[in-house]
């Protein structure tokens, strides 16, 4: 999977994954810091980080156990980028859908016959 979005968005499938990027969000952490609220190994919240790394949403330094767990911020915007895109194509869409059933409504409004008031 050489494409970066979609790597981005298969590493944050998981949703143990996605709880560590948002610990993140709030500030580096340990590898051992993240691990400690799962019950898992320490081990396996590595993995779980590698595949973040390999994604480009977090860094870590060489010695990835004793040193901070870092949150890559421009990944982000990768994302939203993206997402925004599909959303603005989705709004336009949605607005000529309404003109187009509200020019209905206005046919069908002209074409209905006037009530009589009865007293």
């Amino acid at each position: 999977m050489s494409d970066p979005l979609s790597q981005v968005f298969a590493a944050l499938a998981d949703p143990t994954r996605r709880d560590l990027v948002a610990r993140l969000t709030d500030g580096d952490a340990t590898v051992g810091q993240l691990a400690a609220p799962y019950r898992v190994s320490v081990q396996a919240i590595s993995k779980h980080l590698k595949v973040l790394e390999q994604a480009g949403l977090v860094s870590r330094s060489a010695d990835g156990h004793r040193s901070p767990v870092h949150v890559e911020a421009e990944v982000f915007d990768l994302m939203t980028k993206w997402i925004e895109r599909y959303r603005q194509q989705a709004e336009a869409r949605y607005q000529r859908l309404d003109a187009v059933l509200a020019e209905l409504d206005d046919e069908e409004a002209g074409r209905r016959p006037a009530r009589e008031e009865t007293a």
